[in-house]
This record gives C-alpha cells, structure tokens and sequence, in this order.
C-alpha cells in the first residue's frame, strides 16, 4: 500500500518547508505552483530569518529568550497573543532545522528593528532567502530525482483555480496547465501566500484595504491570492485580511517609474 498523498499549492519557503515535513513523516507530496519555478517572495528575502534560542546564539552566548521574542512580537502590534507564541516558540526550532537537515550556513546574527536581542539568521550569502528556499526546493528534486515522482513531485506554470470537496472535507484540487484542466487528489495545504499585487476592483487588496490600491508592491506578480480565493469558496474563514504591510523603500527602474511591481529596498540596506 503506498503512502497517503497531500498537496500543497505554493513553492515558497512556507510550501518547500510543508512539502519537506510531509515527506519526513513518511508521506507522498505534489507541489504546484503558477510560476514558471519555484521560491516565490521567500527567494527575495535579504535580511534572514528571526529565530530565538537557537544553537547559533547559544554558541555566540546571546541571552535571548522565547519570553524576550514573544515580548517584542506583541510591542510591534501583534493583536493575538496565541498565535505569536507560536510563531515564537516554534523559531529556534525552525531555524536548528535549516541548519541541521539542510546543512545551511546560518552562523551569522543581527539585531535589526523591533528586536531587542540579535536573533536575525543569515550565513555569507549574499541573499539568505534565496538560498534557505532553494536549498529546500532542491531536497525535493532530489527526492523526486531518486523516487521518479513517487514519492514527492514538483510542478510548475499549474495555476490552481478549484478545490474539490466531498461530505465537507477537501479532498483534492483542480489546476490549468497548457490549456488543460487537470486535477490531483488528496489533503490540501494552502502556502500559496497574500494578494499584495492583485489590483483589480474587486480583488482582495480592494476589498479589505482600498486606500492602498494606488501603491505599487514589492510582491511578486503571482501574488493574487489564489489560494485564500479557494479556501473562501468552499467555505474557510479567515481572519486579519486588512493588516497590509506597507514597506517604506523600493528600487524604481528608471524610466519605468511607474511600474505596480517594484523590487524592495531591505531594512539590511538602510
């Protein structure tokens, strides 16, 4: 009997991470995305990744703790104190993972805004988001590589539109690739991201912050909200549509000034 099989939509570092779990606990996985590769906005991250009492800090003897963190989360406007302890708690953990299961360069710690401690994760790269996405989404070619596409499988330009449900649960997903509708089956994962570029009357940017629809965005153009579309679809609730973060700086091209899409300028940079 082979394994259960789940999907996620979205190649970024929060589906790479899903799809990566998924097979470490023995499951089958398919990863669809819309573009044309995988990494999403996780590949455009410059500053690191917020981790607190992580081994790297322990070895530089930096006294921060998941109390700390939680502390400065919920000073910056985290309205659900439940959850920010769980993106707190979880962070050390996270980021020992990278670096144990990855083998990722991760020794480097800063301590930028709204952080009382150094607890920004980054190695000698030059750009830690990219190389943490893709060392992920490299885990997962492999295993595709060695498995043939039975236990894990990668694929792009499939723009999800449809889940499929059936006696209330979600049971699959429909997606289009080369004109073609085609479907696979199994649990779902929404990592599919916001809908910081979808700027059309009715998008979900228009709906929840309008006063923000004349603003360009750092987001890629993927970014449309899909997969919250889907989920509201077949019922899902959601929550906190209208926190928007608005970045302060971006790279404008010249002579395209223009441009909706904007590449942005990193807290790093300043």
């Amino acid at each position: 009997m082979s394994a259960p099989q789940a999907i996620v939509i979205g190649g970024g570092l929060a589906g790479m991470t899903t799809a990566n779990t998924i097979l470490e606990h023995g499951g089958r996985v398919v990863v669809l995305d819309k573009s044309a590769f995988c990494g999403g906005n996780s590949s455009k991250a410059t500053s690191g990744i917020n981790g607190s009492e992580t081994k790297t800090q322990k070895a530089k003897n930096i006294a921060d703790t998941n109390e700390l963190f939680l502390s400065d989360t919920l000073k910056g406007g985290a309205k659900k104190p439940e959850i920010a302890k769980v993106l707190v708690y979880e962070s050390g953990p996270a980021v020992d993972w990278l670096m144990e299961t990855f083998k990722l360069d991760l020794s480097l710690v800063a301590r930028l805004g709204g952080h009382s401690m150094p607890r920004t994760h980054r190695g000698k790269e030059r750009f830690p988001g990219m190389t943490i996405t893709y060392a992920l989404i490299q885990m997962i070619e492999k295993v595709q590589e060695k498995s043939g596409g039975s236990m894990a499988k990668i694929i792009t330009k499939a723009k999800a539109f449809e889940l499929i449900t059936a006696g209330g649960a979600v049971t699959g997903v429909k997606y289009q690739k080369n004109n073609q509708v085609l479907q696979e089956m199994g649990p779902v994962i929404l990592c599919s991201g916001g809908f910081g570029a979808d700027f059309e009357k009715d998008s979900l940017l228009g709906k929840h912050r309008p006063d923000l629809l004349h603003l360009p965005t750092s987001n890629g153009e993927h970014c449309t909200g899909d997969g919250i579309k889907m989920g509201t679809d077949v019922g899902a609730a959601t929550i906190d549509l209208e926190w928007v973060q608005v970045h302060p700086t971006g790279l404008v091209k010249v002579g395209d000034e223009d441009a909706k899409v904007k590449f942005l300028a990193a807290e790093a940079l300043r």
